[in-house]
């Protein structure tokens, strides 16, 4: 959709900060599927944790990204999401090899402008949904760059932010 909007990129690049932002002037945001299965997993006991197994860790954010999409749909106006199920879908395929990006691609549709987080060392911390460092953090941004020149988001833009 034109009006759903993906921030994307580094780990403490500020995106939350961001959508908090965009949320205290009334836009619809979306929480990062990752933080919220986190929570979900260790509340549960489950396993679908990043740092025990990434790939069921995957398959959940693709899964709870793309249910984020459809229930946008009932939202007017702009909509911006903290990451995208075209991220899960680029983890899960790096992880699997399975083509899931072209499917997923063919099922969600985001606005064509992407913003990148770039790293931002003074605003980056680990936490207990977040264990990895800044070091681990900052590929997130190329991976993002290189996965919508080679995804069904071809004619997608990025857009780094500052």
């Amino acid at each position: 959709m034109s009006r759903f909007v993906v921030i994307s990129g580094c780990s403490g690049g500020g995106k939350s900060s961001l959508l908090a932002e965009l949320a205290r002037q009334g836009h619809a945001v979306v929480e990062e599927p990752g933080r919220r299965i986190v929570r979900q997993e260790t509340a549960l006991g489950g396993d679908a944790l990043p740092w025990v197994n990434l790939t069921s860790f995957a398959h959940r954010a693709m899964t709870l990204a793309t249910a984020d999409h459809s229930a946008a749909a009932a939202s007017p106006g702009w909509t911006f999401f903290d990451r995208s199920a075209i991220d899960a879908a680029s983890a899960l395929q790096h992880l699997t090899g399975s083509p899931v990006l072209a499917e997923i691609g063919r099922l969600v549709r985001y606005h064509r402008t992407v913003f990148l987080a770039q790293p931002w060392p003074e605003l980056f911390a680990s936490d207990d949904e977040r264990r990895h460092d800044m070091a681990e953090a900052k590929p997130n941004t190329t991976d993002w760059s290189t996965t919508i020149r080679h995804s069904a988001m071809m004619s997608c833009s990025c857009h780094a932010l500052p």
